[in-house]
């Protein structure tokens, strides 16, 4: 009898212990939850670096020459050329969109896309692939492709209408 009254008290202390072990677990769940919990909602994104913010503020003093939201104009389908390359002549895909500010001028850029996409295919067909295959190369072309555009446009609707040419896509083959 004095096994079974010992036996009966292991089995109680055991019973004890495991509802304390789950006990424990449960408030590190909770606790370990509740951390992560604050650490997502509270957490935001770290304030920008000083020299951000500089940036940012001569951006802001720059004027902009047009005002309005910035739109996009899509070219109806993709420039496809071909490029004479050192060893051989390469095939050139580029998707372009335009960016525009304000209505009018999203209005004139739709109503010229014939002579747009007509300057931006001259000035993509007299580079090289050598120039192409550097972002170097690509960054000269982009810009020499806005400024052919912008003249293009001053001469027909008397200002400049686009303020960016963006390549959504490019492909060397």
């Amino acid at each position: 009898m004095a096994d079974e009254g010992q036996d009966l008290e292991i089995g109680d202390a055991e019973e004890g212990g495991s509802k304390k072990l789950i006990i424990i677990i449960a408030v590190v769940v909770l606790l370990v939850g509740g951390g992560a919990a604050a650490f997502f909602l509270m957490g935001g994104d770290p304030p920008p670096p000083e020299e951000n913010l500089a940036e940012e503020t001569t951006q802001e003093e720059t004027p902009r020459a047009e005002t309005g939201s910035a739109l996009y104009v899509a070219m109806p389908r993709p420039f496809v050329f071909n490029v004479p390359g050192s060893n051989r002549d390469r095939l050139v895909q580029i998707k372009v969109q335009l960016m525009v500010r304000g209505d009018e001028n999203e209005e004139a850029a739709q109503q010229h896309i014939p002579l747009i996409e007509s300057t931006l295919l001259g000035t993509f067909s007299g580079s090289s692939a050598d120039e192409l295959g550097t972002t170097a190369g690509k960054e000269a072309l982009r810009r020499k492709a806005l400024s052919d555009v912008q003249s293009k446009m001053k001469d027909v609707a008397g200002t400049q209408v686009v303020e960016r040419v963006l390549f959504t896509g490019f492909v060397l083959q």
